[in-house]
């Protein structure tokens, strides 16, 4: 039963250019952390990731989350976590802060995710092996999926798991082979041209086979310059992705997007306005087959949604610590398979939870096993950080999510 609410507010500043982008030049990687502790004494940590300011705010919502579930036995919660989530994102004085966005679905997010960690923690297993041990109404019983019935109902959600079961045992190698990684601090926006250079060598070097660069620039020619001074590095087999984070206007998007094709991006990435889903449409058409990645600004699966509605994604980026947690991923990871389009999370987590998602989302749900994004920045601030060998991610055997962070000195 839970018993006790922590929340903490964990900031971490980055030095020499890492994280940076063309929007957020100057982040502080941080996390509003949110701890239940049960009458056995076990935590379940989950949070939600800023870059700083308001960090203290979702942390506020969080609490406001968490202290309902004061009393509650975690099985008995999980069981039938779909309606729990259901209540608290329509809470009515919260809800208005949102919907289901911004301060108040952070907050949800730290909380959902916390209750995930301690369900496999009282499991005694890794959150991946749990996910997957479940039947398919076990699993649709943990989520939200109003507002989406127009495309997935109920009950399409169970057919939609159970269609992937007669292959699942055969995706299981993924568990000894590991889940392919890719490399995206190779070229933050700040980094000198030769820096990006030698962080392209390093990673080949690390046996990473698909990177990322930070786009943006107001001179469209250094985006371009330093687009190929990767793809020169990295060979014409590399995967290479290009990240805008949201910084051309749809104008400027089809300008310089084309200019960029000329490197054969595996994909754009936020080229413009994350709520814009008809410019992303416009875009689509107009770069095709270059295709556009968005999720890590868009909030919720309503959102989603539309994006797979008008066929204006190509590669859906859900963040379990954007959204309103594991709960909400998962949903819309199911959308995603329904509408034939993969999922490759955005990592606010570093990759800690993700790890275990997209385990479950490959054998469990039939999503194909691209790779997934890797940060290095905070390892050390982790109790057990991700394990990469030779560009791969091993397998987690720790109990929970691998969220739990060390404690301050």
């Amino acid at each position: 039963m839970i018993q006790k609410i922590i929340i903490e507010d964990r900031r971490f500043p980055l030095g020499a250019g890492a994280g940076s982008d063309a929007i957020h030049r100057d982040p502080v990687y941080s996390y509003a952390v949110c701890k239940l502790v049960d009458d056995s004494g076990l935590v379940g940590t989950g949070f939600a990731f800023t870059l700083g300011e308001g960090n203290d705010l979702v942390c506020k919502a969080a609490a406001f989350y968490a202290d309902t579930l004061k009393g509650k036995d975690i099985e008995e919660l999980m069981a039938n976590f779909g309606t729990h989530l259901h209540a608290l994102s329509n809470e009515q004085q919260f809800r208005w802060l949102g919907p289901h966005k911004g301060v108040v679905h952070l907050g949800l997010a730290a909380v959902t995710n916390a209750c995930y960690d301690l369900w496999a923690k009282k499991r005694g297993v890794p959150l991946w092996k749990l996910l997957i041990s479940l039947s398919p109404e076990q699993i649709v019983n943990t989520l939200d999926l109003s507002y989406l019935e127009d495309e997935l109902t109920h009950n399409q959600a169970i057919d939609l798991i159970k269609e992937q079961e007669p292959t699942s045992k055969e995706r299981n190698s993924i568990l000894t082979k590991g889940y392919p990684g890719y490399d995206t601090s190779i070229g933050w926006f700040n980094y000198s041209d030769e820096k990006v250079r030698e962080n392209c060598k390093k990673a080949v070097a690390e046996g990473f086979t698909a990177m990322k660069l930070k786009v943006g620039s107001k001179e469209f020619e250094r985006d371009i310059r330093r687009a190929h001074i990767v793809r020169d590095v990295a060979g014409d087999e590399a995967k290479i992705m290009l990240d805008a984070n949201q910084q051309w206007t749809l104008p400027q998007a089809k300008i310089i997007c084309k200019q960029l094709q000329s490197m054969n991006p595996y994909w754009i990435e936020e080229p413009t306005h994350p709520d814009d889903v008809m410019a992303h449409k416009v875009l689509a058409d107009a770069i095709a087959p270059t295709k556009i990645a968005l999720g890590e600004h868009v909030p919720n699966r309503i959102l989603f949604k539309n994006f797979l509605q008008t066929k204006s994604v190509g590669f859906v980026q859900v963040d379990a610590v954007r959204v309103a947690g594991v709960s909400e991923f998962i949903a819309v990871s199911l959308l995603s398979k329904k509408f034939g389009i993969p999922v490759v999370p955005h990592v606010g987590d570093m990759g800690q939870l993700h790890q275990h998602l997209v385990l479950f989302n490959h054998i469990k749900l039939g999503h194909e096993a691209l790779f997934l994004e890797h940060i290095p920045h905070l390892q050390k601030h982790f109790i057990n950080p991700v394990k990469i060998e030779n560009g791969v991610y091993i397998t987690p055997e720790v109990p929970g999510s691998s969220c739990d962070l060390k404690e301050t000195n």
